[in-house]
Formats: structure tokens, sequence, C-alpha cells
């Protein structure tokens, strides 16, 4: 903030007193963190009069600090569980696939959430796996339109004969080529594999553009990228 002072002219009685009477012209310039997308902008203001200036900075500063505050916070407050798989843990033969030269049970393990924002409507829950020689990751998992009341799924509700999932939620096409879950099966001989499952807290009750089981994982994600306002991530590993 730049301020310049500079005698009064409309009142002579105060000109040998100029510190007491002054035009005060500033630029305040505060950057602020735009939720959800991590930008930042900074925004100019030219106003006349010290308490103005003052007050229009700081009202900027709060509602920044509140913004990324909030952002945070959502981001911090979501939790995602499964007992079956500890974050940073291996995965085990009961959640890997069952084809591709893998023998696994093929089962989606058990989830629990908790801490989802205010405004969440629905819900989503996505397996990925970032270390897949494809160039763009692998696919496993791709759920949506979760009712909101829900806060679990059981184990095997991968399975769409099971017909486990919540009336309303949809299992659309992985990168396996068909709907639902299909576990872990890198190639063999490589280090092991991450596998990212997520669950999404979302602000309406149908995703707008991925519509059915034939929608796929980049479409799911098109619309999560744009209506998801809070997340948690467990992660586990697996190699053979």
């Amino acid at each position: 903030m730049v301020a310049k002072i500079k005698p009064h002219t409309m009142y002579p009685c105060l000109r040998s007193e100029a510190h007491r009477a002054f035009s005060f012209q500033a630029i305040a310039k505060v950057a602020i963190a735009l939720p959800y997308t991590g930008e930042t902008r900074t925004i100019s203001a030219n106003i006349k009069g010290g308490i103005a200036v003052t007050k229009f900075a700081l009202w900027i500063a709060v509602l920044g600090i509140g913004a990324l505050g909030s952002s945070a916070a959502n981001a911090q407050s979501m939790t995602l569980t499964s007992p079956d798989i500890k974050d940073g843990g291996n995965i085990a033969n009961e959640q890997v696939f069952k084809g591709f030269g893998c023998t696994g049970d093929n089962l989606s393990p058990p989830l629990s959430w908790d801490g989802a924002p205010s405004g969440t409507k629905s819900f989503a829950v996505t397996m990925y796996d970032p270390d897949a020689p494809t160039g763009s990751g692998w696919w496993h998992w791709v759920v949506f339109n979760i009712p909101p009341g829900m806060k679990s799924l059981p184990e095997g509700a991968g399975d769409v004969k099971k017909r486990l999932m919540p009336k309303g939620a949809i299992q659309s096409r992985t990168d396996f080529g068909t709907a639902g879950y299909g576990g872990p099966c890198p190639p063999a001989g490589d280090k092991p594999h991450r596998y990212q499952i997520t669950v999404f807290a979302v602000d309406v009750d149908k995703l707008p553009d991925a519509k059915n089981d034939a929608a796929s994982a980049a479409l799911v994600g098109f619309d999560l990228n744009f209506h998801t306002l809070a997340k948690a991530t467990l992660t586990g590993s697996y190699g053979r």
C-alpha cells in the first residue's frame, strides 16, 4: 500500500497542521486464493480516504483468507477408511483382479467415509492406478450418484451382479471395458503400483453429463472436476 500525503488546500486554518488534514490516495493490492483451483488473483483498487482504504483492504484480506480456509478445511475434514486396506499399506489378494494373469478374488473393499461438507448432494467413488504403463493411468472403479445419506459401501459392492449399491448409484465403465470394480493387476515384474481410492462429496444429486453405466471415467472425471466440494483418498499398493 502506497500513501501520498500533501497539505490540505481547502482549509487555510489547518495549513500549519498539515499532518492533521491531508489527502490520502492509496492503491490496495491483495492476492487471494480461489477455492478448488488453487489459482491466485491480485485485486487492485484506488480509493480516496485512509479509513476507507484500510477497511476495504481488511475486508478483501479476510474474504481471501476465509475462502482459502474454507477450501482447506473441506479438504482436511473428509476421511476415508477401509478395514481391508490401510493407507500406504499393501492390498490383499481378495481385492486383486481375476484375469490378465492375476488370480485374486476381485472383491471391492468395504469403505467408510465421514466429514462431508454441508451442501453435499451425492457422493462418487473412484479407484485409479497412476503407475499403469499406459500414459494415462488405469481406472479400476467408477461409481457416482451415491445418495447423500450414505457413508459406506460394503465389501463386494463393486460387483454389479450382487446389486449391493444403494438405489440411484451408477457404476460405469472402467479401463477393463466393463462396469463395476476391477482390482489391481499390474504387469509382472513391475515395481508395486499405487491404487488411489477416492471419495468425492458432490454438489449435485446427479452428474450432468455422465448419465449411465456407459459413461467413461474421463467423462465422470470431467463432471467431478466442476462439482466436487471435498474429497478424501486412501492409497494402497500392489505388485507381483
